[in-house]
């Protein structure tokens, strides 16, 4: 099994960044270039990546007492569990830790693609949570 982390500070109340972070229809905006959400009939979305070409059915749950997304393919083949945990600073900052688990090689794209893609997608929803800090403000 192959697991990785990636963490990011962001500059606004984690109840805001996860409510960025947590709508469906905004993964868009911060999700890797070539992973696509669509939602299904909850929890369920299907989720297309464009490395593979496939299309598959994932469960998708967002906690927002605990300020938690956690995701999950449905099908065993598929091999790959994730969270998204936002947790807040006494600043008024947030951090967000995203982790990614692969139960096996064939599905892992390997450390330098996963962090790479997650540094990306922190970097994308910190844009997207300063964007909404500076037209709220």
């Amino acid at each position: 099994m192959s697991e990785y982390e990636r963490s990011r500070t962001m500059p606004d109340l984690p109840e805001h960044v996860f409510d960025q972070a947590s709508v469906i229809t905004w993964f868009s905006s911060w999700l890797p270039d070539e992973v696509h959400v669509r939602p299904g009939k909850p929890p369920a979305v299907d989720v297309h990546e464009d490395r593979t070409g496939l299309d598959a059915p994932a469960l998708l749950h967002a906690d927002r007492e605990r300020m938690r997304l956690e995701w999950g393919a449905l099908e065993g083949g598929s091999g790959y569990t994730g969270w998204l945990q936002v947790a807040g600073y006494d600043t008024g900052a947030s951090e967000v830790t995203v982790h990614l688990s692969f139960s096996g090689r064939g599905h892992d794209p390997g450390e330098e693609a996963v962090l790479g893609a997650l540094d990306r997608s922190l970097a994308r929803l910190e844009e997207q949570v300063r964007l909404r800090v500076e037209d709220a403000g």
